[in-house]
């Protein structure tokens, strides 16, 4: 059963190609049934984050087109429109990429933990719209105890280092102090709460959040002594903020270029950094052009974040170690699978010859005749005819000089073994 993996990355493709082939959270459930739905595919897990979007899939067939295909025609677009941002995977290096995935190995931020919690949401998707297969089901919990194993014995996660992390990095490399400074942070989860929390350690004087939901705002800003406002409500208050960062999962721009230049006026253009960490992206690119605000997105983070993660790249070959553990465990595993029909067989066929062995000793024995006798010929028959068929096939391999077949049954049988 081949194991696929297909899909584009922070380093494959820019955000611009990213965030056309995102599948929002809302529309997982269906992207999973349409994919499974294709001839060939037996199972598939999707996950779609910021910085990727990846099919892990069970398949029936080893090309890789009929994943692509699927991928571009489910997002509008041609095939020819993606092929040069894709990247594939197949059994072995599919297992290594995708425990590499979930130990942050694979990350912009090397070693970052947030994908995993990605990753158990995607696992999760598929087991509650029955679209996990054996062998999918199985990787994914090898992934886990890996990604587990690395995260407590090596020190890749050590250092603060985030998308989050780079973006107020950027914000206090830009102005000489956050503590004077307004802040607006626009979304309400892991990123911006991780973004809030490096700020609010910074000592800044004025923040505010800004999500859809009021409520998780709310919750949020308590959190850091900050000011909640609903998204509806970001126009009103933009021109208040020195710094804006955004992240939230909305599949239009929250801040349009009209916004901008509103806010900038009434700024009297006193300058403004936007850091947009969000794919599909939150703040319209064209807002880049507007003297004094000074537009970044996720990939102009990178920079920042290389010169972080130094500390981290002993710990990621300790993790290479790791993954490399489970990647032979892994294999040896499905490898085990593909005997099973074999040894199945074999016990198949020596339970028939037990049954028939049987059947004729018990009539013996209603017949009277001795039961010493009638149990040694059942040894003598039973033996005989669970030997007959190898030893056939092992005169035929001496016959042809098949030295591979007659090493293989003196290892299966423990001929070798001085014990």
């Amino acid at each position: 059963m081949p194991l696929q993996i297909l899909g584009i990355n922070h380093t494959t493709a820019p955000v611009d190609i990213r965030e056309r082939l995102v599948i929002p959270e809302s529309r997982l459930a269906a992207a999973l049934n349409s994919l499974t739905a294709v001839k060939g595919i037996q199972a598939g897990v999707i996950v779609s984050t910021c910085n990727r979007t990846e099919l892990y899939c069970e398949t029936e067939f080893e090309e890789v087109q009929p994943l692509t295909t699927w991928l571009a025609q489910y997002h509008n677009l041609a095939s020819k429109n993606i092929d040069s941002f894709i990247y594939s995977y197949r059994q072995e290096s599919a297992i290594r990429h995708v425990l590499r995935v979930a130990s942050g190995l694979d990350s912009m931020i090397l070693g970052e933990p947030q994908v995993l919690g990605q990753i158990k949401n995607a696992y999760q998707t598929a087991i509650d719209h029955h679209s996990l297969g054996i062998y999918l089901n199985r990787l994914f919990q090898h992934t886990f105890s890996a990604a587990k194993q690395i995260r407590s014995s090596t020190g890749i996660g050590c250092s603060p280092v985030s998308v989050a992390y780079a973006a107020v990095t950027l914000a206090r490399q830009i102005f000489a102090s956050l503590e004077k400074q307004t802040i607006l942070l626009v979304g309400a989860g892991k990123t911006i709460e991780l973004a809030a929390r490096h700020l609010h350690n910074s000592g800044r004087s004025r923040m505010i959040i800004a999500n859809r939901n009021h409520e998780h705002a709310r919750r949020l800003a308590r959190q850091f002594d900050a000011f909640a406002i609903e998204l509806s409500e970001i126009e009103r208050h933009l021109a208040e903020a020195d710094i804006v960062i955004s992240s939230t999962a909305s599949e239009q721009p929250v801040i349009t270029v009209e916004q901008a230049r509103q806010a900038i006026d009434n700024r009297h253009h006193r300058p403004m950094l936007m850091v947009d960490i969000a794919v599909p992206r939150d703040i319209e690119p064209a807002i880049e052009t507007l003297e004094d605000i000074y537009l970044y997105s996720i990939d102009d983070m990178q920079d920042i974040i290389r010169e972080n993660i130094k500390s981290r790249e002993a710990a990621a070959e300790e993790a290479q170690s790791i993954i490399d553990e489970h990647v032979n465990r892994f294999t040896g595993w499905m490898r085990a699978r593909d005997a099973v029909p074999t040894i199945r067989g074999i016990r198949d066929r020596a339970e028939t010859l037990k049954s028939e062995a049987t059947a004729k000793a018990q009539k013996q024995l209603s017949t009277g005749r001795a039961p010493d006798d009638v149990i040694n010929e059942l040894a003598h028959n039973l033996t005989n005819r669970l030997i007959h068929a190898p030893c056939a096939r092992l005169h035929e391999a001496g016959f042809h000089q098949q030295e591979n077949i007659i090493e293989t049954a003196r290892h299966l049988f423990y001929l070798d073994d001085e014990s």
